[in-house]
């Protein structure tokens, strides 16, 4: 579904940060729900200590999320501050 504008719909990517947990997970798409994540994809980050980036994708072989670990090191200072934040 297309944005009226033609643009990317605004739930079509949603970012959530949990501070505690320093890690940060872009969803793409709409929630896959329950079953969703067929199989979870670990990045080599080139063994850069406390940064662990794993990618989620569906039974179709499409990314459908992105979970970045050591989220402070990875990601803009903005962009966590937009972020929705699990922790509160």
């Amino acid at each position: 579904m297309n944005a009226p504008d033609g643009g990317v719909p605004a739930d079509a990517v949603r970012l959530t940060f949990d501070a505690e947990a320093d890690a940060a997970y872009v969803a793409l798409g709409p929630d896959p729900g329950v079953g969703g994540v067929a199989r979870s994809v670990p990045v080599d980050t080139g063994g850069e200590p406390g940064i662990d980036v794993v990618l989620d994708v569906d039974a179709n072989g499409r990314l459908v999320g992105v979970e970045v670990l050591g989220a402070r090191r990875m990601l803009a200072p903005e962009v966590l501050a937009a972020a929705r934040r699990l922790d509160r």
